[in-house]
């Protein structure tokens, strides 16, 4: 009979969290639809593009919103089993509160995983596609930064013309084997530049073994300087703030290519950060769960179910921004980054675990 209420049990959590989803998935595309057709609205493009986009852009932004999901999937569950009387009933066949705080756990922590390896790969994918396809529309026509398989590319626009500046890769704050090229207002091409490295960490670049060519009336001039300084408006920070997309990169990657991210330029800081948000996502889920189960399981009556809804939504403001405040305290160098990931982990866990010791009665 256990197994057969557990079943039962398990059947409904999931029932739950599959409609609780649906939920997030349509608001989700109804408010990125129409950041989309704002994106989009002055661009010569069809009306399929934003819809596409938006289908392609959705399932990160869930992803990211999972422990929310988790958090009201458990809280309606329980509320729907005791309404209806089901946990009077499966207390009468020896399973306890405990057990189904335990039982819900496990759904949630397998959920957890389950995003991390299969669908996290799926879903950096899909957000590698959109960045590639909005990067072709990007309104930012001044100043665009962006990496492909031929290197990295910046465009500026300059108080006298443009500046197009091409680099085989960027590490450790260097740019290596690039090349600038200057066009005047009129889009002629003054010089070009070239050089072995250059180093962006400020505004001002230094470019080592460089050599010039400048051209003028069909004829062209060709020097060789050992350094030589220009002004930018970008630095190594700002560079890979534009072109890195962390959704873009899944667990995976970073287990298996961490090193070769570096090399790409990925700051080592960022890339921490992103692999402890991931790993963290299934241990999130669960003490979300626990949450959920110590604020529901207890006291809850039919008559005061509205409140409940209330203390969920409250509870859910609170963590994003405790998890908001942690994150940019470890960016600032304040705690520990990896510690700044898993602090709202820990308070939420050391805050549930209490509550939980109390529900674990028949």
């Amino acid at each position: 009979m256990n197994k057969i209420l557990i079943k039962y049990l398990f059947n409904n959590y999931i029932k739950t969290f599959l409609k609780v989803f649906f939920i997030f998935y349509c608001f989700g595309i109804i408010l990125n639809l129409f950041e989309e057709i704002e994106f989009f609205k002055n661009l010569n493009s069809s009306f399929a593009t934003p819809i596409f986009l938006t289908i392609l852009n959705i399932p990160s932004m869930i992803i990211q919103l999972l422990p929310f999901i988790i958090f009201i999937t458990s809280m309606k569950f329980i509320v729907d089993i005791r309404n209806n009387k089901d946990l009077l009933t499966i207390k009468v066949f020896g399973i306890s509160n405990f057990k189904v705080f335990l039982l819900i756990s496990f759904i949630s922590f397998f959920i957890g995983w389950f995003s991390l390896f299969l669908l996290n790969p799926i879903t950096s994918s899909m957000s590698k596609y959109y960045e590639k396809i909005k990067a072709n529309y990007s309104r930012d026509i001044d100043h665009l930064v962006t990496f492909n398989n031929n290197g990295l590319w910046i465009k500026e626009n300059l108080s006298d013309g443009q500046r197009i500046i091409s680099s085989k890769e960027i590490k450790q704050k260097n740019l290596k084997n690039l090349t600038i090229f200057n066009f005047d207002k009129n889009y002629n091409l003054i010089n070009k530049i070239y050089s072995n490295s250059a180093n962006i960490e400020k505004n001002t670049w230094i470019l080592n073994d460089v050599v010039v060519v400048k051209f003028k009336d069909d004829v062209f001039d060709q020097s060789k300087i050992e350094n030589l300084e220009i002004e930018s408006i970008y630095t190594y920070e700002k560079i890979t703030s534009l072109y890195k997309n962390f959704d873009t990169l899944s667990f995976i990657d970073l287990l298996t290519n961490y090193q070769s991210l570096l090399d790409q330029g990925y700051s080592n800081v960022f890339l921490k950060q992103s692999f402890n948000n991931m790993l963290s996502m299934p241990f999130f889920l669960l003490t979300m769960t626990a949450l959920a189960s110590i604020l529901v399981l207890g006291k809850l009556t039919k008559s005061n179910n509205t409140r409940y809804i209330i203390v969920g939504l409250v509870s859910c403001i609170i963590i994003y921004y405790l998890k908001d405040l942690s994150i940019a305290l470890g960016k600032t160098n304040r705690i520990p980054l990896t510690l700044a990931t898993w602090m709202p982990i820990i308070i939420i866990g050391l805050f549930s675990s209490v509550g939980i010791l109390q529900i674990n009665e028949k």
